[in-house]
């Protein structure tokens, strides 16, 4: 179990070490894309929207936006990454090497995680010069973050097992996870869209990490809260297991 625990540390360090230096790539990006969302949203849109449930749209849209940074973040780290270790067949020495399969998953997953949480950290801070955001319940925050964090790793982790070349790896996040984003809830309620179109939102697995989150900071939300957490622990463990099985399989890798 040592052998295990040192190697996880070192992945991880590894990947920490990758994030600071090139934080122009990993870091700031981010930052300026949101900081221009808070702008034209905000803003310019936002003073033509009324208040939603007696919280300014400034306001409304920040817990998205920081989603949205987390999202992005997490999941772009790990699927660069660990795309790259493949392309340049690094990723072999490891499965080969006597490190389990779990702490190869575990690895990247913590790296993004850790991306992800300091990316939204810094996105709420920047929120901070344009208004006054509220915490309702801190607990929730972090709790809805960090599996969010962790199942979007863990998604990208799959896309960069299946990829074949890096066209592969931006077309899940081009064509299915930025419609999924826009759709979610980030810029609105769907308590505000027609019936039919609200049904059709509660299929966005996104909706309820967006929500729950934003429970989190104003104390209301538009789904269950506990469904949201529960479908964001049953979509980790599932993913969690299918990582591993894939690695165990060599898909992607030993093809």
């Amino acid at each position: 179990m040592k052998q295990q625990w040192i190697a996880f540390k070192t992945l991880v360090h590894k990947e920490l070490v990758r994030i600071l230096r090139i934080w122009t790539q990993t870091l700031l990006p981010p930052l300026v894309t949101q900081t221009l969302y808070f702008i034209i949203f905000g803003k310019f849109v936002g003073s033509q929207v009324g208040p939603i449930n007696g919280v300014s749209y400034m306001s409304f849209i920040v817990p998205g936006l920081v989603m949205m940074a987390v999202i992005n973040s997490a999941y772009g780290n790990v699927v660069s990454s660990f795309f790259g270790a493949k392309f340049q067949r690094s990723i072999e020495e490891m499965l080969v090497s006597p490190m389990q399969e779990w702490v190869i998953v575990a690895g990247y997953v913590c790296a993004g995680v850790i991306r992800g949480v300091v990316v939204g950290i810094l996105v709420f801070l920047v929120s901070c010069f344009f208004t006054h955001p509220t915490v309702y319940q801190i607990g929730i925050v972090i709790v809805f973050m960090v599996l969010t964090a962790v199942v979007f790793s863990l998604v990208a982790l799959i896309n960069g097992i299946f990829a074949k070349n890096f066209d592969e790896v931006a077309i899940f996040q081009n064509f299915i996870l930025v419609p999924l984003i826009y759709l979610g809830g980030v810029f609105y309620s769907i308590l505000r869209l027609p019936v039919f179109w609200q049904n059709v939102s509660k299929l966005n697995p996104l909706l309820y990490m967006v929500d729950g989150f934003r429970y989190g900071f104003f104390g209301f939300s538009d789904v269950s809260v506990a469904f949201s957490a529960i479908l964001l622990i049953i979509l980790t463990l599932m993913l969690w297991q299918a990582n591993i099985w894939l690695l165990k399989k060599g898909v992607g890798i030993k093809n």
